[in-house]
């Protein structure tokens, strides 16, 4: 891969990633007025508030990635070689032959303090749904809400978890094949699951299964 080609995946990579988890939180903050604000949901989910949390979303996300792709490419490489799938920031690291501890603190800051404020978002509006669940008489009612959370909550889960494990396992100084197996774990993971989770929501898919 060229270094411009290489550049750009870790752009991107950032970009997808960052969308991914605040596409997550925007959907827990649809389920909570869903749930806990029945009434007023088409008031206060109507289509222009849903493009301007779309449109936010992306946009703050692009300056994320530029800011962590600018503090790796800026460092000097001793090899253009990557023992990797694809260019993935702790592989990049080991390449510099300048002191890239500061990148590493910045990078690991700014990934932190983005995935505990998504997190924490996701978690206060879960807190409240089930507090208004648990409140539900119906049970057939309560089963309808948490079928509605419940595919939600396995995909945050699985995204984070994977993740976080990547993120914060220290790399190895050759190429390890734990390093890899945690690159395809939450970068294929999560993708593959998520449609597997959400089809099995859908009644026509149900129906289809049971035929086969």
């Amino acid at each position: 891969i060229s270094y411009s080609g290489c550049a750009a995946q870790v752009f991107f990579f950032y970009v997808f990633g960052a969308a991914d988890l605040a596409l997550l939180t925007v959907m827990a903050y649809d389920r909570y007025i869903a749930i806990c604000k029945p009434l007023h949901y088409k008031t206060i989910m109507k289509e222009t508030t849903c493009i301007c949390m779309a449109v936010s979303m992306w946009l703050s996300c692009i300056p994320y990635s530029a800011l962590h792709t600018g503090s790796i490419f800026h460092l000097s490489c001793k090899s253009n070689i990557i023992d990797h799938l694809f260019c993935e920031v702790p592989q990049l690291l080991k390449l510099s032959c300048s002191d890239s501890s500061f990148n590493e603190v910045v990078v690991l800051i700014f990934s932190f303090h983005l995935v505990f404020t998504c997190f924490a978002f996701i978690s206060m509006s879960y807190v409240q749904i089930f507090t208004m669940i648990f409140r539900i008489s119906v049970k057939e009612t309560q089963r309808k809400a948490f079928s509605t959370c419940i595919p939600h909550l396995i995909v945050v889960s699985i995204f984070v978890s994977t993740g976080s494990f990547a993120c914060l396992k220290p790399v190895s100084k050759s190429p390890s094949a734990l390093d890899l197996i945690a690159s395809l774990l939450y970068s294929m993971l999560p993708p593959v699951i998520n449609p597997v989770i959400y089809i099995m929501r859908n009644n026509d898919i149900k129906a289809a299964i049971q035929k086969l």
